[in-house]
């Protein structure tokens, strides 16, 4: 491994295609979330999935949650549709055990503890990386389950404008525009989007229980308008200077007996400055600021406002000792300010976190071991680790073996919300274990993931003192298949999750299926290109599970079918068709939350 090279490539990374890492037939791309420095997917001892910009316009996602349908140990909910509350599962853990971040800037609220996934424009998002298993070790609270990191367009090169239309199914309207370029030292892209859909009914509620509580039988829309700014330069003596702006803002209609209609702002703002000293150390200085608002109303009328605010700034020092071996240290600072109609008893606290991390590669064997201390204003210190090895069998066969963990601190809803939060509360804890083994031969790249996970003093509500408390537990197994192949011109990829995520907790629940966690997923892409043309289709396939902790309602299992294409009519006009859910299959991945039926979606695309 030569890390020192891995580190300077990455900042070319527009320069190239980048292809995900189950595709046989092409290099594996460079990722930097998983070891927080650049390293290919083949040399990082984690497992990690890796969406370009390319795969985003191949499969036509209109949305995050399409895109990330499918990804090796992730599954969604969903609350009706396009831009409806959208939640993501990794591994089995809860929806806030996954850290989000955007262009290295840590987004999410900080009263619920999730991300919107829903309100990010897709348009807006060169690659995604996907990063399974903990990482608190190297970023603190949230990534039990793991990290996912979007960047967004960053340009470069040529200048270029794009341009992109679309309609389809359920009154949907899509476009955006922008223009990249920058030369070869410097490098930029300006770029707006939108989306407007008249929807369907959400919900099929009742006032008297399940989903919603309310009966709402009306179409309920949603619109979003989002732009963003990516802009940085390399001067003469090799140090770079970059700034990330995002902002999505959305009109969301939905059925619910307390509000029905909100506004929400999503916004990130950032820069870095990174530096080299001397040939062996790099230091880069990071710092931004994101938002979550939301303006929430019934009918028309005003209900309450939740402003969340989240300030980061960060320190780190890459040190490469040789080609082979490395050593990444640093500090990150975190401030949470709450703000709106709701009057909580604290509405600011701070978190400082320092780390180190060593890697290293000895022969046909490779060794990683990381440490972090977390000092918070609220519930004091946590020490976190993990330590890995890996080993090269033979040249195309490599095994890993793992061991970390993690924690997630109380959101601001659970330590203060009036009458309601437990300002006692601890942090959730993890362990984690896993074995991984990947090979690369004429048929086929494959790999295969398995994995433990033990999480303790997950916070729930206890009817004894009406209050959350840290009283549950929960266990987790799974496994992970992927494979790529290529015949006869068509690209074949595969990505089977068998899971078993089982609640510990004491109690009359012991034993069940964690909710809204299927026990199985699977995805199977097909794909060609000729002259001017390309086919493609997509089966997803998830198993059952239930909706509640009792495991009383159940969720049917169900399976879906897309067929896309494409058509190059001119140089650099494109047509794409998209036609989603052909077999028109009814299914719900929350109770009583309808999704969409099959759908088409027609797209007009510039893109020299």
């Amino acid at each position: 491994m030569h890390f020192k090279q891995w580190s300077a490539a990455v900042l070319t990374l527009p320069l190239f295609p980048l292809y995900a890492a189950e595709d046989i037939n092409e290099l594996s791309p460079v990722v930097v979330t998983a070891s927080r420095i650049a390293e290919t997917t083949d040399e990082t001892l984690a497992s990690v999935t890796v969406i370009t910009r390319e795969d985003i316009e191949k499969r036509q996602a209109n949305s995050v949650q399409q895109l990330l349908q499918g990804v090796p140990g992730l599954t969604l909910t969903n609350n009706g549709g396009l831009g409806k509350a959208t939640s993501v599962f990794l591994r089995g853990t809860e929806s806030d055990h996954v850290l989000v971040l955007i262009d290295g800037v840590k987004v999410g609220s900080a009263t619920l503890g999730t991300t919107a996934f829903q309100d990010i424009p897709v348009e807006q998002i060169e690659r995604v990386e996907i990063v399974r298993g903990p990482r608190s070790s190297l970023y603190g609270s949230e990534a039990i389950g793991g990290v996912i990191q979007i960047f967004t367009r960053r340009g470069g090169g040529e200048l270029k404008p794009f341009v992109s239309l679309g309609g389809g199914s359920y009154d949907t309207y899509k476009g955006s525009a922008g223009i990249s370029g920058g030369g070869d030292n410097s490098w930029f892209n300006l770029s707006i989007s939108g989306i407007d859909t008249e929807g369907f009914n959400a919900c099929n509620g009742s006032p008297t229980g399940g989903g919603c509580f309310t009966f709402e039988p009306d179409k309920d829309g949603y619109r979003n308008l989002s732009g963003s700014l990516r802009a940085g330069y390399r001067f003469a003596n090799g140090a770079e200077a970059e700034l990330n702006w995002l902002r999505s803002d959305s009109d969301n209609k939905f059925d619910g007996s307390f509000v029905n209609e909100s506004e929400t702002i999503q916004q990130v703002l950032g820069g870095k400055v990174r530096y080299a000293p001397s040939e062996s150390w790099d230091i880069t200085l990071q710092a931004g600021i994101s938002e979550d608002k939301s303006d929430n109303f019934k009918d028309g009328d005003f209900q309450s406002r939740f402003d969340t605010e989240r300030v980061s700034a960060s320190w780190q020092n890459d040190i490469f000792l040789n080609d082979s071996q490395f050593i990444v240290a640093g500090l990150d600072y975190q401030d949470d300010r709450v703000d709106g109609t709701v009057d909580y008893e604290e509405s600011s606290r701070h978190n400082i976190g320092g780390y180190v991390q060593y890697q290293g590669q000895f022969n046909a064997n490779e060794l990683q071991f990381s440490l972090r201390y977390d000092d918070n204003e609220q519930f004091g210190g946590n020490t976190t680790g993990s330590a890995a090895w890996g080993y090269q069998i033979n040249d195309p066969l490599r095994f890993w073996l793992s061991y970390g963990t993690a924690f997630k601190a109380p959101t601001f809803n659970e330590l203060y919300f009036p009458d309601f939060g437990n300002p006692d509360l601890d942090p959730e804890q993890s362990q984690s274990i896993e074995a991984s083994l990947n090979g690369s031969y004429g048929w086929g790249r494959w790999s295969l993931n398995l994995y433990y996970t033990q999480i303790d003093d997950l916070i729930a509500f206890s009817a004894a003192t009406r209050a959350p408390e840290n009283v549950d537990e929960a266990r987790i197994t799974g496994l992970e298949a992927i494979y790529g192949h290529q015949l006869m011109g068509w690209n074949f990829q595969g990505a089977l999750t068998l899971l078993d995520p089982e609640n510990r907790s004491k109690g009359v629940n012991r034993g069940n299926q964690l909710p809204r966690r299927a026990e199985s997923t699977f995805r199977l892409d097909v794909d060609r290109s000729f002259d001017r043309y390309s086919l493609g289709a997509t089966l997803y396939a998830q198993g059952s599970s239930y909706d509640d902790l009792a495991n009383t309602r159940r969720l049917g299992g169900y399976a879906t079918f897309d067929l896309r294409g494409s058509y190059q009519f001119a140089k650099d006009w494109q047509l794409e068709a998209l036609w989603a859910n052909v077999f028109d299959k009814q299914y719900e991945t929350a109770a009583y939350f309808n999704q969409p039926g099959t759908n088409v979606m027609v797209t007009l695309r510039y893109q020299p």
